[in-house]
């Protein structure tokens, strides 16, 4: 009597030990019948006495009886056995179905993983893209400041020549406005001069 295909001695491996043993001992006891029947038929053959005959007549009752009750025993045995590995079954069912889900939950996992993998790489080189563009732009400003400074050193040399200039002008109308003072004054003073000269010599009519 083979094992059932797919039985596992996992969980329940004590009700396959059972059964094995309970095999074993059926297929003693069938045989240790035979051989008291081969013993009977040789014993009817041949004489023997009576006391003889009931010993084994009452051996061989306890044996069936034995039997009987083994096979009981492995009726019962085989009962549990079949529950058994209904439960197997059912416990494979849903432990691939669990497996399923895990299979299908950890696709989605990595899938997720690798759609952020993914951004993270974009959002690094936009990044890099955008700070290669300040260095340039930084350095577009640099170079105008340097202009800058540039030109605010030239307008600075540029002020203090036309603030030289402007202090030249400004000496050079003083003096203009000196000169015309004292011309003014002279002419004045001249003009003083011959007009008293007319009061005391007045023209002859």
């Amino acid at each position: 009597m083979a094992t059932p295909a797919g039985w596992s001695q996992g969980g329940s491996g004590s009700v396959c030990l059972a059964f094995d043993q309970l095999r074993d001992v059926i297929e003693s006891q069938e045989e240790l019948i035979h051989q008291l029947r081969n013993v009977m038929v040789l014993q009817d053959e041949n004489f023997v006495s009576k006391e003889e005959f009931q010993a084994l007549e009452k051996k061989l009752v306890e044996e069936k009886a034995a039997h009987a009750k083994t096979k009981v025993l492995l009726t019962k045995e085989e009962e549990k056995l079949q529950f058994a590995l209904g439960e197997v079954e059912v416990l494979s069912k849903q432990l691939e179905k669990e497996k399923l889900a895990f299979e299908k939950a950890l696709s989605t996992v990595k899938s997720r993983a690798l759609q952020e993998s993914s951004k993270k790489d974009q959002l690094i080189t936009k990044c890099n893209e955008i700070e290669s563009h300040i260095i340039k732009q930084e350095d577009i400003l640099n170079g105008k400041e340097n202009e800058i400074k540039e030109l605010q050193q030239v307008i600075s040399q540029q002020k203090q020549i036309f603030r030289n200039h402007m202090s030249d002008f400004r000496i050079q109308k003083q003096q203009e406005n000196y000169m015309a003072q004292v011309l003014d004054q002279k002419h004045k003073k001249a003009l003083g001069t011959r007009q008293a000269w007319s009061h005391q010599h007045p023209r002859e009519k």
